[in-house]
């Protein structure tokens, strides 16, 4: 059961303990005995990576639930899947550079992805050790894909979507189904430097809202509340940063299914099932607080029933029709010849203002970024001080113990050197001269 590939040799101890440290989560849609059997069917199938399943049974049993032991290798499985349906033109693909190669050379965002790294499940015993076994295969892993793809590089969110991959397989594996959903699955677009995907993003969700659930959109609109407020990390960690790993699992056992748009179906349909919720709050504050805090939060059976919400759900359409209609708008923004010069200058001005809203909000996390960079630094030095106080006292100890080893020597020649001395002698003459 512990073991994902009958093939392989017998795992290690520590290899089962990791595993299980790794696995440590509580599960949405619990997988039945039949169900896990169907999985390990197709997955022990001879020659399976050549092989084409029926899209339906695929779809039936990832509905149905996957068995956590054997997630990691159900993604491989869904990712050849994928690879057989789909030929893509190589223009999409990054330079085939073997990984041990990548991890041979220097990265320009080596400082931001170990700010990261602390940040990343904080709380997860496999990545909470400072510089521990998790961290370091996420830092590989974030190092060898800014390098392999370049004009990315490292952006926010990725070290969350590495890590999911990281808790249900190994390091060289979990960086192969990093750039399979970045490139293949659409994942990459949005963490483009620019930025302006994620934009898209935001506006598309908000366009499905207005047409899914028109009286939540109405009072988030009312209360200026637009879904970059609190649906970006979404988008940018796949919900990691903020839900339970089991309902973030069951999140990816989606996208490998049907690519990077499960993950307005998810946004929809957990704003949809908490509508009567949010709806009670009456301020911007309380509103956003519920939704980033409370909401992810709100127990199991909620979310099964956003996991098969999502499953029902076909909104490819929507997305395309407003992507385009997205583009139309900044076009008809920027050629606004109709428009006076006063009206073309107040658009400006409101443009203006909220970029310095925007850039007073980010240099307001920069700071709070740099100082904990500061007590950082201050506590490495605590430690390193610390850390040197501690080797003076054990080589005192040392020469201490060195000195008292030499007095024991000592003592022990004195006292093997005395009973052999004239004592016993002294007892022999008395029966000989009788």
């Amino acid at each position: 059961r512990e073991r994902e590939n009958p093939k392989q040799a017998p795992a290690s101890e520590s290899d089962l303990l990791n595993k299980r440290l790794k696995l440590d989560y509580e599960e949405i849609t619990p997988c039945l005995k039949e169900v896990t059997t169907v999985w390990e069917k197709m997955l022990s199938t001879p020659g399976r990576s050549k092989i084409k399943f029926d899209m339906e049974k695929m779809h039936s049993a990832v509905g149905q639930g996957v068995p956590r032991h054997h997630r990691g290798e159900i993604w491989k499985f869904l990712a050849e899947q994928h690879h057989l349906k789909h030929q893509f033109p190589s223009k999409q693909q990054p330079k085939d550079t073997p990984y041990k190669e990548l991890l041979k050379r220097l990265t320009s965002q080596q400082h931001a992805i170990l700010i990261d790294l602390g940040r990343t499940f904080p709380t997860h015993p496999y990545f909470s050790a400072q510089l521990g076994a998790g961290q370091l295969s996420l830092y590989n892993i974030l190092k060898a894909y800014s390098l392999l793809d370049q004009e990315v590089g490292y952006c926010q969110g990725l070290s969350f979507v590495a890590g999911i991959l990281l808790l249900h397989m190994g390091e060289e594996e979990a960086f192969h189904m990093l750039k399979f959903l970045m490139f293949e699955m659409g994942l990459r677009k949005q963490y483009r430097p620019d930025m302006i995907i994620l934009q898209i993003q935001m506006y598309q969700l908000s366009r499905l809202l207005h047409d899914y659930h028109r009286d939540l959109y109405n009072h988030l609109e009312e209360h200026e509340i637009g879904p970059s407020l609190y649906a970006a990390p979404w988008f940018l960690t796949v919900f990691a940063s903020q839900f339970p790993l089991g309902f973030v699992a069951r999140v990816f056992d989606m996208i490998f299914l049907q690519g990077s748009e499960v993950i307005f179906k998810v946004a929809l349909s957990l704003l949809g099932s908490h509508k009567p919720l949010i709806l009670q709050h009456e301020n911007l504050e309380t509103i956003v607080d519920f939704i980033k805090n409370t909401l992810p939060n709100l127990g199991l059976v909620q979310m099964e029933k956003t996991i098969s919400q999502v499953f029902e759900m076909d909104i490819s359409k929507q997305l395309q029709a407003y992507e385009v209609e997205y583009h139309v708008l900044q076009e008809e923004l920027i050629d606004s010849s109709p428009l006076s010069d006063n009206q073309r200058m107040d658009k400006l001005e409101k443009t203006n203002s909220s970029l310095r809203k925007q850039n007073l909000d980010l240099l307001e996390q920069l700071q709070v970024a740099n100082s904990r960079i500061q007590s950082l630094e201050a506590t490495v030095e605590k430690l390193l001080s610390s850390e040197s106080k501690l080797k003076q006292a054990t080589l005192a100890l040392e020469l201490e113990r060195a000195a008292l080893l030499q007095v024991v020597g000592e003592l022990r020649r004195q006292t093997a050197a005395e009973p052999s001395g004239p004592e016993p002698d002294l007892a022999r003459p008395g029966p000989t001269g009788d």
